[in-house]
Order: C-alpha cells, then structure tokens, then sequence
C-alpha cells in the first residue's frame, strides 16, 4: 500500500538509524511505498522538491525557518507549516491513492491539513504521539493554562485527536493520560505503539571499549557515566548540574555529557566554573560516532524536568538498549519510563529533585557488577523494542478497515 507520512524531521533518505527512518525503511522491505513528506527550511536557500527513490519518495517541503531561531519565528513558522505540506502534497503528490496517512507530534499543528487530505485521499489516519502539547509548554511555565495561546493550542490538539482514525502511544502511562484528559475519545482507537528501531547489537568487546576511550580522552579505569542528546528545559538541566556538582569529587566515577540545546550554555558555564576533573562536555556528534561513544561506556543517563504531569519517554532510551547499556533514569513521577527500566531489570530510577537519591544510586551501582543489566538491556530492546513490532501494530489496524 501506499504510505503518506508527515514529519518535522528532516529526511535525505532512509538509511539513517532513528526511530521514524527505521519505521519507513520496515515498511518499504515488507513492499510497501512510503511518501515521507519533511520541512526544507526557507533560510537553506532551496525550493520544494520531491526526490524519488526506488522503494520509497522524499517531498521535501520549503517553508519558514524553525530551528536557532527567535520563539516567535518558530512559532509563526509552525502554525503555517500545514498550509505548505498541504499544497505540497495536493501539487506533487496528488495522483497517487494513499492507503494511510501517518504522522507524528510535534507538531500539532497539523489537524487541518491531515482533515483534507484524509477527504481527499479517502483513507485511514494513524497518529504516532510522541508529545503532548501544550500541556508540556505549561508544566515548563512557558504560559499559563489560562492564557489565550493555551486555549488555541489546546482546541488544536482536540482537532488533531479527533481527525485521527487511530492514536499510538509511547507507553501505557501515556494512552491512559490521553484517555483521562480526552473522555471524548474511543479508547478502542488508543494502543501503545512504542518507540522502536531496527534492533542492531551495538555492544563492544573490552578491546574496542579500551580504543574508543582512548580516542575521546576517556579513563580506562573507571565506570563512565554518559549522558547524550538534547540539552534543553525538558531535560531539567539545572537537576542536571546540581548531580554533577555533587559527584565532581567522587574519583571512582567519570561523567560524559555531550549533545546540544538551548541550556547547553549553563553546563558550559558550569564546567568552566569548576573545572571537575573527573566530568567531560562535548557538543553533539554525529549520531554513528555517538552510538560508539554510548557503547564505550558503562552506565547511561536519562534527565526529565520534575515538573511535567505529562508521561515523556525519550527515544535515547533506545540508543542505550541497543549499546547493551544499563540505565540510571531522573524524572518526574508521571512518566513511566523508570518503571519500564527497573522492571525490565536494566537500571535504577530517582525522581529529578533528589540530589541525595541520585548520589545513593551512584554508589551503589560502583559495587554492582553490571553484567546481567547489559544483558538485559539488549534483550529488552529485541523484545519490546523492535521496529518490526511497531510496523506489524499499525498495519493490523487498516487490516480491520
């Protein structure tokens, strides 16, 4: 069947290893056709495009600028994105019988488009919810649930639930608090449909391990802590350093930070600060040389704001698995992702307001022998994990269409 799928990532083409790429890739090997329809930033310089492959077709989409750009760019960029990707694919794409039309938060902003291509195509609808907004801009205090913006952006969000013909969810805890929040809803049409990817073993000999330390001025001797991905208010970065700050005399431990993001500037401000000698920062690699570093080291980290009542669970999650790495886990209480940790029997959780907890954790983890947690890990991603699973819990819905 033929796919259309809209997304803000940017796609070249499908090889890359991410949870979107992966998924098109699966459909493409079991024969069927996918249409990924992604954003081409006005500020590269280059106008709509669509290149075809010979398993699948990119429609790159000009619209305004979204990334390193002031909030109310982005926010203006956003809200007019739907307009593009809706003449875009009624110009280049059109002729063709779409089967199903998948897409994925954020943004929400995409209700309207979807409702007239939906008519147009006359076919099914699939909502991948990997974020719940605003609820999540209100739990970062970005704006108040009684301010106007929240009030737009919440009917906007009811209108992209309702469009949708079914809704997958990262985990248990994020179908019953879109349940419990939209009572409207068919609770039929809600099912967790995790993040997944092609589960390829990422685990190194010591060996290798020993080399790739070396490489990035790595200790050889000591567990290393890694925390990788995006650094932004999410992620509560202040927790983030307070963590740091009370483990930067600890000389049997090593902490790895590198990624990027709207807070990177107050690590940046921390290291420099303190100089702790047994911590590295490093700005975000790219993602091959990433998966090496991860599979290097011994324990990876996970960081949520303490404040969200919304159930996030990060995708990073998935590049630790696969490196055979055990997780140390610090968020809130409403996400579910510690208890999929501890119970999967590869890692730890703390909520992200307890420094003493996490300090607890750490010291204990150096008396750990962490080998069957790295087993674990692996096995869980090939049980739970797997893109094939994803693709096969979509396509079992338009079986019973």
């Amino acid at each position: 069947m033929n796919i259309l799928f809209l997304t803000l990532n940017v796609f070249e083409n499908i090889e890359m290893h991410n949870i979107y790429s992966d998924l098109m890739k699966e459909f493409a090997e079991q024969g069927h056709r996918p249409y990924i329809v992604t954003p081409r930033e006005r500020k590269m310089g280059e106008q709509t495009e669509l290149v075809k492959f010979a398993l699948y077709s990119i429609l790159k989409v000009r619209i305004g600028n979204i990334n390193n750009v002031s909030f109310l760019e982005k926010g203006i960029s956003t809200i007019t994105l739907s307009r593009y990707f809706y003449r875009a694919v009624k110009r280049y794409l059109g002729g063709i019988t779409f089967d199903l039309i998948l897409y994925s938060t954020p943004p929400i902003t995409l209700a309207d488009p979807i409702k007239k291509l939906k008519k147009y195509f006359n076919c099914k609808t699939y909502l991948m919810l990997k974020d719940i907004f605003p609820q999540n801009a209100v739990d970062l205090k970005l704006f108040s649930k009684k301010s106007l913006i929240y009030r737009y952006f919440r009917n906007v969000e009811k209108k992209l639930y309702a469009v949708s013909d079914y809704i997958g969810c990262m985990s248990q805890a994020n179908v019953d608090y879109i349940l419990k929040h939209n009572p409207e809803l068919n609770s039929k049409i809600v099912e967790i449909c995790p993040n997944s990817i092609k589960v390829i073993d990422m685990r190194i000999e010591t060996e290798e391990r020993n080399e790739i330390r070396k490489k990035y001025g790595l200790p050889l001797d000591k567990k290393i802590f890694i925390y990788g991905g995006n650094l932004g208010r999410p992620q509560g970065i202040p927790f983030l350093i307070q963590c740091l700050n009370s483990q930067k005399d600890n000389h049997n431990t090593f902490f790895f930070v590198v990624g990027d993001g709207t807070e990177f500037g107050k690590l940046e401000e921390f290291f420099q600060r303190v100089h702790p000698k047994n911590m590295k920062l490093m700005k975000r690699l790219p993602k091959a040389d990433y998966d090496c570093i991860v599979a290097a080291c011994d324990i990876g980290m996970i960081f949520l704001d303490h404040h969200f009542t919304i159930p996030n669970f990060p995708s990073r999650l998935l590049a630790y698995m696969q490196a055979g790495v055990p997780v140390l886990a610090c968020t809130d209480q409403n996400t579910d992702i510690g208890k999929v940790i501890v119970e999967g029997g590869f890692g730890w959780w703390c909520e992200s307001n307890h420094v003493s907890k996490f300090n607890k954790i750490v010291q204990q983890i150096l008396t750990q022998d962490l080998k069957r947690l790295k087993q674990n890990a692996f096995e869980q991603l090939a049980k739970h994990y797997d893109v094939k699973e994803s693709c096969q819990t979509i396509l079992k819905k338009m079986e019973h269409t």
